[in-house]
């Protein structure tokens, strides 16, 4: 019994060694994590992203207003951003009731909720997002390497309509970058801007 328990503990110590082995450096997620920010945000911003215990922790404290997410490494393909500060707690209440296995009608109707009632700040003025997005094969996380990205753009503004800022409620067809609204008149209010792909399909 005793050698059974031995071997068992070895196994569990390997299967611990190599997922901890999965999740990049801290240089290596800084470094694929600004690549949403714009150029000149990148050096100061801050980011969050995870130790090799797999927490959710803050890898650099930045100077500037942008706040980048590392790509979860629990997640098929490579997704980073970046955000205004004063998204910060709509961002970290989303994770948190993510973690707490809520699904994503129940996190919007909590958010929804929590901002109506003062509970959750929201920004009062715009505020951007940037999301930068790669397939697996593109994306070297050992190095923080990443090629063929496509970046796309999210301005939040909190109880906007398309009566408020002339916005369509979808792009239109065949205009390219047509900037739209998404969640009109709720706490998730947001014009979208997806620039088109590269002929490479990224």
């Amino acid at each position: 019994m005793r050698k059974i328990l031995t071997l068992l503990f070895a196994l569990l110590a390997g299967y611990g060694a190599q997922a901890q082995g999965t999740i990049p450096s801290s240089e290596a997620q800084i470094k694929s994590a600004v690549l949403a920010a714009p150029a000149d945000k990148r050096e100061g911003a801050t980011v969050l992203g995870y130790n090799q215990k797999g927490e959710f922790v803050t890898l650099r404290k930045g100077s500037n207003e942008l706040i980048c997410l590392a790509d979860d490494p629990k997640q098929k393909g490579f997704s980073v951003s970046c955000y205004h500060r004063d998204l910060e707690p709509f961002m970290a209440r989303g994770r948190e009731l993510r973690k707490a296995g809520k699904s994503s009608e129940e996190i919007f109707e909590t958010r929804e909720k929590e901002a109506k009632s003062g509970q959750l700040r929201m920004p009062k003025q715009p505020t951007s997002l940037f999301v930068y997005t790669a397939s697996e094969e593109d994306a070297d996380m050992k190095t923080g390497e990443v090629k063929n990205g496509y970046l796309r753009y999210v301005v939040y503004i909190p109880w906007a309509t398309a009566e408020s800022t002339g916005l369509p409620l979808k792009p239109d067809a065949g205009a390219d970058a047509m900037p739209w609204i998404m969640y009109p008149g709720t706490h998730g209010a947001h014009i979208m801007i997806n620039p088109p792909r590269s002929k490479t399909g990224q």
